[in-house]
């Protein structure tokens, strides 16, 4: 089965979806966010730089669970299209 390609607005929302996960990390490691959530790291990394930008569900609440996140939060930063700042900001 080939997928359709992601449009313009999927790829943002990936890479956005990307950047909040990568602030809400912080200092701890790839590794220890991977082990703590479920989700192998090369996922992690794949998600953190766009390069998978429409994760399943269920990796997206590990995920964000193992950074502190809440869903309700994730959808609002990745929804808007004018996202400029981080949620600690």
């Amino acid at each position: 089965m080939v997928r359709p390609p992601l449009s313009p607005e999927e790829r943002a929302r990936g890479e956005r979806l990307g950047l909040l996960l990568r602030e809400a990390r912080g200092s701890r490691s790839m590794t220890a966010i991977a082990a703590a959530s479920g989700v192998p790291v090369e996922t992690l990394r794949k998600i953190e730089t766009g390069r998978i930008a429409t994760p399943a569900f269920f990796t997206v609440a590990a995920l964000a669970a193992s950074v502190g996140l809440a869903l309700a939060d994730v959808v609002a930063y990745c929804a808007d299209t004018e996202t400029g700042e981080s949620l600690s900001a």
